[in-house]
């Protein structure tokens, strides 16, 4: 996926990479136990999980969520349409995740 991602992935990393969102450091398709997470920030053990074709595969998604949150993480389900036709609103909902972590 890195090397071929889909372009709600390239959308939504220009708007994650390089500290940009309120300086939260993000790695992309970071693994985490025997998955991998599309965007993972570690300060607020954040993952970010994209849906598009994820809908099909609702047993799957949800054995992968339960782990990483049994690692401590917190899955924000992000949906690919949703970060084509309003990246801006994915990103404030984005930081409001990482900021509830922080208070």
């Amino acid at each position: 996926m890195r090397r071929e991602p889909t372009e709600a992935e390239k959308k939504l990393w220009r708007l994650l990479r390089s500290k940009q969102l309120a300086e939260y450091k993000f790695r992309r398709q970071h693994p985490i136990g025997p998955y991998i997470a599309d965007f993972a920030c570690f300060k607020a053990k954040l993952v970010e999980l994209d849906g598009g074709q994820h809908a099909e595969r609702v047993e799957y998604d949800d054995q992968r969520t339960a782990a990483m949150q049994r690692d401590g993480w917190r899955v924000l389900r992000v949906w690919n349409p949703d970060v084509m036709s309003n990246a801006e609103g994915v990103a404030e909902t984005i930081l409001a995740a990482l900021e509830r972590r922080n208070t």
